[in-house]
């Protein structure tokens, strides 16, 4: 097909599955990590360290140790079709590990924009793939515009697919013909929230709560808050006026000298606060610092919260004072619960009680980013391999 671009194999890929975990793969895995932690142009963007650490040799045998101890025999399905997200640069490295992984072959469309993380991220795939000759003829990455035609002729190709993308590109790609049995893994947009505990704030010692506006960046300011993880609204509980101000501060001193805040941003945040105070009853107050980080303090939660987004800084927050009131507004579209000063098992206590169809993930701030083989509810490696059972 002429309209693609091949960064990484070409068009004549094999769909021979894998077992799970094979030497195979997990020696490529293991060798690309090595490759990516020994560059230093890799060092510069902490999303490939991430993934460079997840795929290092102890973790992966830590991984292998406890699938098989499940006692399954398995096969992964074949070729697996990858359309990762636009927004994010490295979830499309994590889509390929996790098939990989599952013993399949992987054809992965990667994101059109140039993001620097993904051009080194093949660079170092197509260098290791130099010494893995049978992970080499199960792999290629390719780039072409948004186009159905081409996304359905490779689909057909596919016995499974995973995607990426907001609800209309997940609609529109899952409207493509595929196989009989070719099987969907669809991660759709989703919602993310914050729990801090304002007594906990306050009590922080400055290193502790040094460490926590860190955090928090990493999990909201790196990717311009467009990640799915990244909480969007801040619930605090047992807060104080000055607990608030405090992390705040802190959120701000941290961020000044490190984020690159363009003026185009300055002017949507702005905008964005002006249409809240005209359009959102629920708001009781806006403030800022600087133009660094805006506050949306809500009186009331709406009836659906998932509008409320915020972008390169801009946050809603609201005084929770029991997770009870989160029942009407709790849906499916709700994934990460980032949280600091709470007992998580009393939050997921409450997602189990209650029944409650979203959040999957209730992890520390700091690592709502953290993307692992369990994703939005799914056991990815599990979903992408098929049980061969003797009876």
């Amino acid at each position: 097909m002429n309209d693609i671009n091949y960064c990484v194999g070409n068009e004549n890929i094999s769909n021979r599955p894998l077992v799970p975990f094979s030497e195979e793969a997990c020696g490529f895995a293991a060798a690309l990590s090595a490759a990516l932690m020994g560059n230093a142009e890799a060092r510069n963007y902490p999303d490939v360290m991430s993934f460079a650490f997840w795929c290092r040799k102890a973790n992966l045998l830590d991984r292998r140790n406890k699938w098989e101890a499940r006692g399954e025999k398995r096969l992964g399905r074949g070729l697996v079709f990858h359309i990762a997200p636009s927004n994010v640069p490295i979830n499309f490295a994590f889509s390929f590990l996790f098939s990989l992984l599952a013993g399949n072959a992987n054809l992965v469309r990667i994101p059109s924009r140039d993001f620097p993380q993904v051009a080194l991220v093949c660079r170092g795939i197509n260098k290791v793939l130099e010494e893995y000759p049978a992970i080499r003829e199960r792999t290629a990455m390719v780039r072409y515009a948004a186009d159905n035609a081409v996304t359905e002729q490779l689909s057909r190709t596919a016995d499974a697919r995973v995607i990426w993308g907001g609800d209309a590109t997940v609609a529109a790609i899952r409207g493509c013909a595929v196989k009989p049995r070719c099987i969907d893994l669809v991660f759709a947009d989703r919602y993310s929230f914050c729990v801090l505990d304002g007594a906990s704030v306050e009590a922080a010692e400055e290193g502790k709560l040094k460490k926590l506006a860190e955090a928090f960046y990493n999990d909201t300011y790196l990717m311009d808050q467009n990640a799915c993880s990244s909480p969007q609204i801040i619930f605090w509980r047992n807060a104080s006026e000055a607990a608030k101000e405090r992390f705040w501060q802190a959120v701000f001193a941290y961020a000044k000298p490190k984020y690159g805040l363009q003026a185009a941003s300055c002017v949507d945040k702005y905008t964005k606060l002006c249409q809240d105070a005209a359009d959102l009853p629920q708001l009781a107050r806006g403030s800022r610092i600087e133009n660094l980080a805006y506050r949306a303090e809500l009186k009331a939660l709406p009836g659906d919260i998932t509008g409320l987004r915020g972008t390169c800084g801009y946050f809603y927050e609201y005084n929770l004072k029991d997770y009870r009131e989160l029942l009407p507004v709790l849906t499916e579209k709700f994934q990460t619960a980032t949280y600091f000063g709470i007992d998580p098992e009393e939050l997921r206590d409450f997602v189990l009680r209650e029944q409650v169809r979203g959040i999957d993930r209730i992890v520390p701030v700091g690592k709502a980013l953290d993307i692992d083989a369990v994703w939005d509810g799914y056991d990815v490696i599990g979903m992408l391999s098929r049980i061969v059972e003797v009876r």
